[in-house]
């Protein structure tokens, strides 16, 4: 299944927004990962080239986590599918609400085309504002609570017996300076990681 295709189909006219251009087989993914925002060359994103901004970031991640990954294909050969909440790169330093709502059925639809999935990662707090504008919608209330995700990290949240795992923005550099965050962050897919094996 090539992701881009799918969520193509959701709109008649041509759209600026930046979809993975990826073939997945949708049956063996079982954690999904929502970084925040779409970069502005696509070729920097997670599925662009081998030596993207975004992967210089998640393979160090990864290998901390105690995951042996080399490439954006060993990370789906363990089930594992990275997506961006907002699908247009922003153009300010903050990103915009209008931004997150345009992206939304186009993420809802991503989210729908994985039916194995067991646990969602929100890298961030765009992530998360955006993963909450989705389960209102369905629930009327958010999944995930607004306080700090440092005070989350040992709540169990589920949704739809989904387990949801709030952590910090996996891309950018700040990430690798960010000492507390990175580690935080590397934890949190350790913890994902322990949780898709136990479903294996």
């Amino acid at each position: 299944m090539n992701i881009k295709q799918q969520l193509r189909q959701l709109s008649e006219r041509e759209t600026d927004m930046h979809f993975n251009n990826v073939e997945v087989n949708p049956e063996i993914i079982q954690a999904i990962m929502i970084n925040e925002v779409v970069p502005s060359c696509p070729e920097e994103d997670f599925y662009g080239k081998q030596d993207s901004a975004y992967m210089s970031t998640t393979i160090p991640l990864f290998r901390k986590a105690g995951i042996e990954v080399n490439s954006i294909q060993d990370i789906l050969d363990h089930g594992i599918y990275i997506t961006n909440a907002v699908k247009t790169p922003k153009s300010e330093y903050a990103v915009s609400k209008e931004s997150i709502e345009d992206s939304l059925p186009y993420l809802e639809k991503e989210l729908a085309l994985f039916p194995n999935a067991k646990v969602i990662m929100l890298m961030g707090d765009v992530a998360k504002k955006a993963f909450n504008m989705i389960c209102k919608k369905a629930t009327k209330k958010n999944a995930v609570p607004s306080i700090s995700t440092y005070k989350l990290r040992n709540t169990e949240i589920f949704h739809k017996g989904i387990r949801i795992i709030p952590s910090y923005i996996m891309t950018g550099q700040n990430i690798l300076i960010e000492k507390s965050k990175f580690e935080m962050a590397s934890k949190d897919i350790e913890t994902m990681y322990r949780l898709i094996k136990c479903f294996d």
